[in-house]
């Protein structure tokens, strides 16, 4: 099971303060004012990291008056989880080899005794 993983995808999302605007833009999403005042960061780095999420296509943003208003992408959001699960998949198969080898490992040394 091989899936093509968007590493600039995942570095965006991965990063703990864009992670943070999720639950944010999740409910309907706002403005980079709207969400510095909701959360303790300031409107210029909210800015920022809704200008990186925007350029991976994690959310698209729309002129509101002076300010742009930036929302979740939908079938962003539905290939970012179908790739979670793949990588989830595959990490899941390489646990269960390894425990398979120390199941044997751990057999062998009990017929030796």
């Amino acid at each position: 099971m091989t899936t093509v993983v968007d590493d600039d995808l995942w570095s965006a999302v991965g990063d703990p303060p864009r992670r943070r605007l999720d639950p944010h833009l999740a409910d309907g999403g706002g403005t980079a004012i709207g969400l510095s005042r909701q959360l303790p960061v300031t409107r210029q780095a909210i800015a920022k990291h809704l200008g990186v999420l925007n350029q991976v296509g994690s959310v698209h943003a729309t002129p509101a008056g002076r300010e742009r208003r930036y929302r979740v992408d939908e079938a962003q959001l539905a290939r970012t989880v179908a790739q979670l699960s793949s990588v989830r998949a595959a990490w899941d198969a390489r646990l269960r080899r390894i425990e398979q080898i120390a199941e044997a490992i751990q057999r062998s040394k009990d017929t030796q005794l």
